[in-house]
């Protein structure tokens, strides 16, 4: 039997949720590591350079273990480390497509995610109470009372950082309603995003919805009035270490359906435009990023990371073969995700 990865998370972290549920399609032995449970077992682990759930534990070229973070880049590296049950589409105008859709739900539907947990009262008490306790779980009520008041003024403090304020949070909120509604119409014709077969986007997707549609009670409320087949959905994804993984699964890239066009839609029409306003905040080193997104304002401070985002999406468009830039482009076309290649005017 191979042995075991090890990572750090928790369950309230949308990205440590995202990849175990990877793991578990894959096949792929882990150890969680949580907070004080795991006793003696992570002393000896490295650090990893920024903090961040999950962070996992691999060799490196040397065979030495090594801290790594940053969910998307860890799933292409598992997929040079294990060959068995690929979450990467093979052909790659939808490998492409795979690969926005989950840079949208990372660094879009997260902005949701971490709006609603630390914006509306009731989302900030239950998160507040519960977050901390699954680090230990003996705490009694007033042990754990300064721990969770900490991290209430820490995450409240940093709304700013995805963009969550109250000029945004229309913006925001309605957003995610409609990629609700749009993730059930497309389960109309296929249970996941690009097919019969789970690719990354929908690992990505659920990540976020664990939170969403299953914890925080004001999104929850939102999901469980217009989207219960989402919500299911998110059951289903919890585990699919049961589900078959035949290469005919995928859709092929000429019978993509409008569904899921609809869903790029959704991409273009809100977080395109946020991508490129940051780049251009941060290209001209500017100190907010001011812009509209769905015809409303968009205020936030620039955020580096996703400025990133946007090169490694354009650097995977580059990867591929002129006629598949070709097709794909016919595909976004009037989704507003083609303006992430328009030549600077």
């Amino acid at each position: 039997m191979a042995q075991a990865i090890q990572l750090r998370g928790a369950p309230g972290s949308p990205y440590t949720r995202k990849m175990l549920a990877v793991l578990r399609y894959r096949h792929i032995p882990y150890e969680l590591l949580i907070g004080g449970l795991s006793g003696s077992a992570a002393d000896d682990l490295p650090e990893p350079k920024v903090e961040l759930l999950p962070t996992f534990f691999l060799p490196d070229e040397r065979g030495e273990l090594e801290a790594v973070v940053d969910s998307t880049p860890i799933i292409r590296r598992l997929e040079d480390m294990y060959a068995a049950r690929s979450v990467l589409p093979t052909d790659p105008v939808v490998r492409f497509l795979d690969y926005l859709l989950e840079d949208y739900a990372d660094e879009w539907l997260t902005k949701a995610m971490f709006h609603y947990r630390w914006y509306y009262q009731a989302d900030i008490d239950k998160a507040g109470a519960v977050l901390p306790r699954w680090r230990n779980l003996t705490a009694t009520s007033e042990e754990i009372a300064p721990m969770s008041e900490f991290i209430r003024e820490r995450q409240i403090s940093r709304l700013y950082v995805v963009g969550s304020n109250d000029t945004t949070a229309p913006v925001i909120e309605d957003s995610y309603a409609r990629i609700l509604d749009l993730m059930g119409a497309h389960m109309n014709h296929a249970p996941f995003m690009f097919g019969n077969r789970p690719s990354a986007s929908d690992f990505g997707l659920y990540g976020q919805l664990t939170q969403l549609a299953c914890f925080d009670p004001t999104p929850m409320a939102v999901a469980d009035a217009r989207a219960q087949r989402v919500v299911a959905w998110v059951g289903v994804v919890e585990d699919l270490s049961g589900v078959p993984a035949d290469e005919a699964d995928w859709i092929d890239a000429d019978a993509l359906p409008q569904t899921l066009r609809d869903i790029f839609v959704e991409v273009g029409r809100v977080y395109v435009p946020a991508l490129l306003a940051n780049a251009a905040a941060i290209e001209s080193g500017a100190a907010q990023v001011e812009t509209e997104i769905d015809g409303r304002p968009w205020v936030q401070e620039p955020f580096p990371y996703q400025a990133k985002c946007l090169q490694w999406v354009r650097q995977e468009f580059v990867k591929l073969e002129q006629s598949e830039r070709e097709a794909l482009l016919n595909f976004l076309a009037g989704t507003g995700c083609e303006a992430l290649f328009a030549k600077p005017a």
